[in-house]
């Protein structure tokens, strides 16, 4: 028999602004404990070095992770010219210190070659693997291992202002982009080095940035309610946003009760939906209750593919 998981079925996602100096997972681990959730699981890291927002999935919003780990982001960075690090942020060591000498429109021209779609190789410090091993192993190890430039997009490239050594810009990106490797790149463009001393990714998807909480608040409703569980959870259940946020994007395929039933048994159902291989969101009842994610097929009809399972509710 399975080993019934520990903790609360609780669904729904948490805007987390995470504070520097944390891994992702280990601030996952912490949001995990003050809900008491069964499941949970982030949205694509953030380096310790980073802050700001990270989308936190808690039971079945784990489901849909995915498609925000896809979703295009948005970074406010600070880099620090004039010096090259191993790791290309100030986690590093320095590995070459340069002048500074460029003009305005230097920049701007430099600033501009990163702009639209290009093609990225990967840090070494990156998560990414090779022979089912992260690249950052084989960095830390003093080794270095071939890596395939991948197409990113970057539809926003603000330049925010430069003081003495110290250059800051508001990217946007798509899934994939390492901020790290831009500036990198860039400070070899412009002949003097360049590492990220920080980084804050300010949006994810559309989610806004005002629902965002940090851990000193989750802590501080946990101090609030130490003596009643119920009241607890009340707090920090009101801070979840829906888990079909995730897949807003998506258009709504709306199904009469009669369909739902083939639907949840994992069967496709004639449906007058969007062109074929559109991803949709799949809704029924007076209230468009959110039962899961499907596809439109070839021939009309629309084929389930992650569903919403609504488990027995424990005691609190």
């Amino acid at each position: 028999m399975a080993r019934r998981p520990k903790g609360r079925f609780i669904d729904g996602i948490v805007l987390l602004d995470k504070p520097t100096g944390e891994s992702s997972n280990h601030a996952l681990q912490q949001v995990k404990r003050i809900f008491n959730a069964a499941k949970a699981g982030h949205t694509g890291a953030l380096d310790p070095l980073a802050t700001g927002m990270l989308p936190i999935c808690l039971g079945e919003a784990t489901k849909f992770s995915q498609h925000l780990l896809d979703s295009d982001k948005r970074y406010l960075v600070t880099a620090k010219l004039g010096q090259r690090t191993d790791t290309s942020d100030s986690d590093g060591e320095v590995v070459q210190t340069r002048e500074i000498n460029f003009s305005q429109a230097q920049l701007d021209a430099a600033l501009e070659s990163f702009r639209g779609d290009t093609m990225q190789t990967p840090s070494m410090f990156s998560a990414l693997k090779y022979q089912g091993q992260p690249l950052y192993k084989y960095a830390r190890e003093g080794k270095t291992v071939p890596r395939e430039a991948r197409p990113i997009t970057v539809y926003e490239l603000n330049f925010i202002g430069l003081e003495g050594d110290e250059l800051t810009l508001d990217i946007r990106c798509s899934k994939g982009t390492y901020i790290r490797t831009i500036i990198d790149d860039l400070g070899e463009q412009l002949g003097c080095g360049a590492h990220v001393i920080m980084l804050r990714r300010t949006e994810v998807a559309d989610y806004p940035t005002d629902k965002m909480v940090t851990l000193e608040q989750l802590r501080a409703i946990t101090e609030q309610e130490k003596g009643s569980l119920a009241a607890l959870y009340s707090l920090l259940d009101a801070l979840l946003l829906p888990m079909d946020t995730a897949v807003a994007d998506m258009p709504e395929c709306h199904l009469p009760d009669d369909a739902v039933a083939y639907v949840m048994h994992g069967n496709p159902v004639r449906f007058n939906g969007p062109a074929a291989g559109t991803l949709v969101r799949i809704t029924h009842g007076e209230q468009h209750q959110f039962i899961g994610v499907g596809s439109m097929t070839d021939d009309g009809q629309l084929a389930p593919k992650r569903l919403i399972v609504m488990p027995e509710k424990t005691d609190i």
